[in-house]
């Protein structure tokens, strides 16, 4: 079962099959028409003609209306041609009317327009149609005739639906591979990447949950990941599994394509279809079904599917499980190309992460070094030097106030400098993210300095990679200069919040009057489009002014 509506917004789409359809919609419509007219049976009385005419009336209407009406490309049009086709074999004849054949056009349009089950119904509806004004309209119909249209209506309706329905999830799968590589960004992080392609598989495929297991050749235990209904929209943590809690999850071998089949009957609950895919002679091979019994069990399954990752520095495992529907062949192997899609990129990323990373510590290390020398090092003659001169100088000097001022903001830079040349280091231990404290810092300064008191928090956990921190943290600190350096704002209150898969930064200063909502600090929403997201000024609490940021993590 395929999720009809979660991508259509992510490519664009193409809009001139709707238009064609309309367009060939009025030409049957005028063909219909014509023939009726010319038709030597003289089948043209009052009645004919007025139902033709209204069916190219309501053709020329949908035309003329395209870009104007949501209706136009509702899955009611198809329904009214249904409806006028009917119409038109009754006014005709019934079962010798050859206008039955214009229900294959509602049938192709709406199974090419929205899938697989709306031209299954469509399909239904014509063939119940024609078979009842048949018989409606002679009563001495032949039984033979009606019933061999009514099949051949029906038979080849179904393969329509059936074909026009793959044909839309083939679009959807295309659309859905294409989600998956523009997930795979480094600056959202490994983390941040693998639970968006674990959430957008589980909405895709309509499933209670996707659970992803990997294992680095370096590392004894696995790590799991899943995504659920119950924790939509929130991030995904991984877990570490020993190897034999790990063992049930991995049935069938580390490399095996899986199908996992129940009935839904409670009292068939036991019965059970396991089925793995053999890649060699590309068919699939019944396998025992104790071990799936086993998965099913453990995940609460009624279908689920398994495919292998195909990773460098180790292995894994992704499954989705579904509790209310079945899953088919097609779907597992499509969930093998989104992995093979999907986590070479991500293994890509983790390995540039983790380079990243260890050349920041490296670079830590050396800043540190450099800071102390030459850095540190100054501060404190210098402090040694205002010493010096605050003994020499005599207790009624009136600059005796200014010195002790010089000496503290002295003796207060050369602790924050060592405080932060330990945190290079990794000598302290953080009880609050890194961002928080700098932020924290940053604020204590310009207290100290500009007499400007500006409140820092947050709402939840912050959860982002130490990239786009150090830009987030570039964010909020020009906007902190901006309330010392353009505004006679004496409080300022910044509030951060990670909620719903975005980052959102409030910066508010008071405001004695009315506050200014007619501009766009341009630094900050630069920095903001650079990262995905947007700046925009508000009207903050107790008529302060606010800049909302607003970036997607």
């Amino acid at each position: 079962m395929i999720n009809e509506g979660l991508l259509h917004a992510t490519l664009p789409k193409d809009t001139s099959d709707a238009s064609m359809v309309r367009w060939m919609r009025l030409v049957l419509a005028v063909a219909c028409l014509f023939t009726l007219v010319v038709e030597p049976a003289g089948r043209a009385d009052v009645l004919s003609l007025g139902v033709f005419l209204a069916y190219l009336l309501q053709s020329v209407t949908l035309l003329l209306l395209a870009n104007r009406s949501i209706l136009v490309r509702s899955k009611l049009v198809h329904w009214l041609d249904v409806g006028w086709f009917t119409l038109m074999v009754y006014v005709t004849g019934g079962d010798s009317s050859f206008y039955f054949l214009l229900f294959f056009f509602a049938i192709l349009t709406s199974a090419f327009s929205h899938g697989f089950e709306e031209g299954a119904r469509i399909t239904m509806a014509a063939s119940l149609a024609f078979a009842l004004t048949s018989l409606y309209t002679h009563s001495q119909a032949e039984m033979a005739v009606v019933m061999l249209r009514a099949t051949f209506l029906l038979a080849l309706g179904y393969m329509i639906a059936h074909w026009g329905g793959m044909a839309m999830i083939q679009r959807q799968r295309m659309a859905l591979l294409h989600a998956v590589s523009q997930m795979s960004n480094p600056r959202f992080g490994v983390d941040r990447t693998i639970g968006s392609v674990l959430e957008q598989t589980r909405l895709f495929y309509h499933a209670h949950s996707c659970i992803l297991l990997m294992h680095d050749n370096s590392a004894a235990s696995w790590t799991l990941r899943a995504a659920s209904s119950a924790n939509a929209g929130r991030p995904i943590h991984a877990s570490n599994l020993a190897p034999d809690a790990a063992a049930p999850l991995l049935v069938g071998g580390e490399d095996a394509i899986l199908l996992m089949r129940q009935p839904r009957g409670a009292w068939l609950r036991r019965v059970l279809q396991l089925k793995s895919y053999d890649s060699e002679h590309q068919r699939w091979v019944e396998q025992d079904a104790e071990g799936g019994a086993t998965l099913a069990e453990l995940l609460d399954a009624l279908s689920l599917i398994a495919v292998p990752l195909p990773l460098r520095r180790g292995s894994g495992r992704l499954i989705v499980v579904s509790q209310r529907h079945h899953f088919h062949k097609s779907d597992a192997l499509f969930l093998l190309q989104i992995a093979a899609q999907a986590f070479p990129v991500i293994e890509n990323i983790e390995l540039l992460d983790r380079m990243a990373s260890e050349a920041v510590l490296r670079e830590r290390e050396r800043i540190a070094r450099d800071l102390h020398d030459t850095t540190i090092q100054p501060y404190i003659g210098l402090r040694h030097g205002v010493s010096g001169i605050r003994l020499k100088a005599d207790p009624g000097n009136p600059l005796v106030p200014d010195l002790d001022n010089l000496l503290d903001v002295t003796s207060q830079v050369v602790r924050d400098l060592r405080n932060y040349a330990k945190s290079l280091r990794g000598g302290l231990e953080m009880k609050e993210p890194e961002l928080l404290i700098a932020l924290r810092r940053q604020a204590a300064q310009l207290r100290q300095f500009y007499d400007v008191h500006i409140n820092v928090d947050t709402k939840g956990e912050l959860h982002m990679s130490d990239r786009l921190a150090a830009e987030v943290f570039q964010i909020v600190n020009e906007g902190m200069s901006n309330i010392c350096k353009h505004t006679t704002a004496r409080n300022g209150y910044i509030e951060l919040a990670c909620t719903a898969g975005q980052l959102s930064v409030r910066i508010e200063n008071e405001c004695s009057g009315q506050p200014v909502l007619d501009f766009t600090p341009s630094s900050i929403a630069e920095r903001a489009a650079a990262l995905g997201g947007e700046a925009r000024v508000l009207r903050g609490r107790q008529n302060n002014t606010a800049v909302q940021i607003v970036i997607p993590v």
